[in-house]
């Protein structure tokens, strides 16, 4: 048995490669909002707690103000992407406790980058230095501000970077992922630079970035292979099954293809989507955007969702890949920013019009966790 602390409590964690595991991955939509709700919610809510208490902590306040932001303001990303600790089953905590740091690590950067003090890609590609040493056991960390202002965080990225990599070291199976990894990874953190860089440059470096893999993905346009590299679902599907000694490099390999770029890109479009204002008022990059109308947008994403359930038919557990699908609409579509736009709460309703029963269903449950969320945040 392999043991590891948890940073919030005295008590320990447990990896038991040899023991038959006494739960099931979530089949049908019930067993999974269960699951949600029983198993995933509260982890993740302590995990929560305890990094905001660090953030606190932090010396230097721009970076105490963005880190306490990307916390209250994002909790929802760490929400979901823990829905996969229920594909590790009986590992549902040290993988939970993973995906926690390393979701706040993405959210943390990304306020860094979207409000920065600087515009320098060097700084955007030393700050994400994290995101890749985070995935690397035994990786040093370094001093990640170095290209900018801001210094002192009091260690909070390290702390997070070392939680991160404490988990994967104990996989029994990390060797086989890590290559699909850090593939994703390095996919993500491009992307984090090319768009935070100054604005008139932004569009020309992602077109770039497109011609260089564009042999190597489905036919799509640039801003949406930008999509599909912001996710981190591949990641963290990745990590769940490597809590299974018996996880192949067929079935890694079959993860990474799956999640990209379809799931990935239907994920990141939904986020895009529904930021749409809140971007424009911000003059941040937003890929929807460059769609020609809502009528195309809708299109492309009930298409984007048809490639999505196709490519996880190879997975094991294809029914709760598939409900990850739906869950993403109805998460994203059930947000309080899709009725303060006129136009998104129209495609939203068109979309859901093409995604059957289903979709409803975890919208009706992402208008409870969005009213509750919202409650937390505001009492």
């Amino acid at each position: 048995m392999l043991i590891t602390k948890c940073p919030d409590t005295d008590k320990n964690i447990s990896f038991s490669p040899s023991k038959v595991s006494s739960k099931q991955v979530p089949s049908n939509s019930g067993m999974l909002m269960l699951g949600i709700y029983r198993d995933v919610l509260p982890r993740v809510r302590k995990y929560l707690e305890f990094w905001q208490q660090e953030a606190e902590q932090i010396p230097n306040p721009e970076l105490r103000f963005q880190a306490l932001l990307s916390i209250k303001t994002k909790t929802f990303h760490c929400e979901g992407g823990s829905i996969y600790g229920l594909l590790a089953k009986d590992e549902i905590e040290p993988t939970i406790r993973f995906i926690v740091a390393y979701q706040t690590i993405c959210d943390y950067l990304d306020n860094l980058c979207d409000r920065s003090t600087s515009l320098n890609p060097e700084d955007f590609r030393t700050l994400h230095q994290a995101c890749l040493h985070a995935l690397t056991p035994g990786a040093e960390g370094i001093n990640y501000y170095q290209c900018r202002q801001e210094q002192d965080d009091g260690g909070y990225l390290i702390k997070l970077v070392k939680t991160c990599q404490s988990v994967l070291q104990q996989l029994p199976s990390y060797a086989i992922i890590a290559p699909q990894l850090h593939e994703l990874a390095d996919y993500y953190c491009n992307l984090q630079v090319h768009k935070h860089v100054k604005v008139q440059e932004r569009v020309p470096r992602l077109k770039a970035w497109f011609t260089e893999h564009r042999g190597q993905i489905p036919e799509m346009k640039w801003y949406e292979f930008s999509a599909c590299t912001g996710s981190t679902l591949g990641i963290f599907c990745l990590v769940a099954y490597a809590c299974d000694p018996n996880c192949s490099q067929e079935l890694a390999i079959k993860v990474k293809n799956s999640y990209f770029p379809w799931v990935q890109g239907l994920h990141i479009l939904l986020d895009y989507f529904i930021d749409q204002e809140e971007d424009r008022i911000g003059g941040d990059l937003n890929f929807c955007t460059y769609y020609d109308s809502q009528q195309e947008i809708a299109e492309r994403f009930v298409y984007f969702l048809s490639q999505a359930d196709s490519s996880v038919a190879q997975l094991p557990h294809k029914n709760f890949h598939r409900m990850i699908n739906r869950a993403l609409l109805g998460v994203y579509l059930a947000d309080q920013k899709v009725n303060q736009q006129r136009d998104v709460r129209k495609t939203a309703r068109q979309i859901l019009g093409s995604c059957g029963g289903s979709a409803l269903f975890f919208l009706w449950n992402g208008l409870i966790m969005t009213r509750i969320r919202y409650q937390q945040i505001f009492v």
